[in-house]
């Protein structure tokens, strides 16, 4: 545990220094252990799990676009994201691990407790065991806060869901090598330095029960999932695996694979050497989206019981979105989403020249943070919640309500419900005090 933040950041940079970290770019042809089938053109690893690089063929019923092809990176099995709770003098306390991962910005990040896919830990790469796997898996100990299948970014995952687990203890916990305890509110203080919490963190940390939670009401949750439904109704979405051989748009060369418009991303493959995972050398592909992203919320606050705005809770404009990946039709989503190079000036999302047109008074949050690490190189969004002015529209069309951040965690409760982006933004809401009036800026 930590006095004081700084000694957090001693004890980081002690991390950082004290092992090796080397990643290399490497042509996808000549990544150890992985494949390309001969005639399909999928790319997949020896021993048949971890994933896979394949093709899918997408057709929505709404959008600019709709309809295309694409790489897409096909785990059908789910991993362990899982942090240990424990209460100090009172006072919850969060088990992390510095970690490094082949694809951050900023090599060591705080991860969970536990991050395996199903793969690492049964040990198919013949490593070591992952630490503390054991409290999460039955018979486990402690008390289960939370336990939910979550998806991840459905525009580069096909079907990807983590189990993400919250599991409170009250036994000696052993300290190991890379990990430390973090109270909420130094949590907090670290979201606000880019790269630093990751996404797996993130996820978790997002399904933390606040102690203010006040339920909604059953009428207004009622009218919420009303309104999510009929998205799903509303939109379709058809997708069929196909060989990567055959994905039209894209350009393969034996280095990489990439979009004919230098557009939305690559798969490219690296070579990797980091000396305190379960297994210190490997090579793998990974994607490479060619921008970084915008994800945001614009906010409103809601008149108080006193009818005065300043002091009203915080209200989100949350919108449904379709992505290929996606297992249902429609997630809940940010306000928005996107890489802004990805569009014409003519297709712009909604809202977006809104969001980075706002002053810095009206921006509640600003930071950037690192995507999953383990199979997104380089991944990064800017994420912002902007406050808007009184003269915004109450109706901003069909595919967006505003929603109170209790209600969207209540929606958090549930799988694929909340897309891993809002959930990112979820964690500051629960961490860092942005409800009123001179929250937390960055």
């Amino acid at each position: 545990m930590f006095q004081r933040i700084e000694d957090f950041h001693d004890w980081l940079g002690e991390q950082e220094r004290s092992h090796s970290f080397r990643v290399r770019l490497a042509p996808l042809d000549e990544l150890a252990g992985w494949s390309s089938h001969p005639e399909l053109g999928t790319i997949r690893h020896s021993s048949g799990r971890f994933f896979s690089i394949d093709g899918l063929t997408v057709g929505t019923g709404h959008g600019p676009t709709r309809s295309w092809a694409q790489p897409i990176i096909v785990q059908p099995e789910s991993g362990i994201l899982g942090i240990l709770v424990k209460r100090f003098g009172g006072v919850p306390h969060f088990l992390l691990q510095a970690k490094m991962e082949p694809g951050n910005v900023r090599p060591v990040q705080l991860s969970p407790t536990v991050q395996a896919t199903r793969s690492n830990y049964t040990r198919v790469h013949g490593g070591k065991p992952v630490p503390y796997l054991e409290y999460f898996q039955a018979p486990r100990q402690g008390r289960m806060i939370a336990d939910v299948l979550q998806s991840e970014q459905g525009s580069w995952f096909l079907h990807k869901r983590n189990r993400n687990m919250l599991v409170e203890v009250t036994g000696d916990v052993p300290v190991l090598p890379g990990f430390c305890w973090l109270t909420g509110d130094q949590i907090g203080e670290l979201m606000l330095i880019d790269n630093l919490i990751n996404m797996d963190t993130r996820t978790v940390l997002s399904g933390f029960p606040s102690p203010k939670r006040q339920e909604p009401s059953p009428g207004d949750d009622a009218a919420a999932m009303s309104w999510f439904t009929e998205a799903k109704e509303r939109r379709t979405l058809t997708r069929k695996q196909i060989p990567l051989n055959e994905v039209k748009g894209w350009l393969r060369s034996p280095e990489r694979i990439s979009h004919e418009l230098d557009r939305y991303f690559s798969v490219i493959g690296v070579t990797v050497e980091i000396d305190n995972r379960e297994v210190t050398g490997w090579d793998q592909p990974m994607i490479a989206p060619c921008e970084r992203g915008i994800v945001a919320f614009l906010a409103r606050r809601a008149p108080s019981a006193g009818g005065t705005q300043d002091d009203g809770e915080l209200q989100l404009l949350v919108q449904v979105e379709t992505q290929a990946g996606t297992l249902d039709v429609v997630e809940i989503a940010p306000t928005v989403q996107c890489a802004p190079g990805n569009y014409d000036a003519d297709r712009k999302p909604p809202f977006l020249d809104h969001v980075l047109s706002a002053p810095a008074s009206r921006r509640l949050l600003d930071v950037v943070y690192s995507e999953e690490g383990g199979r997104l190189y380089h991944a990064e969004n800017r994420y912002l919640i902007v406050e808007v002015g009184d003269d915004f529209p109450d109706h901003a069309g069909e595919d967006f309500l505003w929603m109170d951040a209790e209600r969207l965690a209540g929606f958090g409760h549930y799988g694929n419900h909340v897309n891993v982006e809002a959930r990112s933004l979820m964690a500051c809401l629960r961490f860092l005090d942005l409800s009123r009036k001179g929250g937390t800026r960055r």
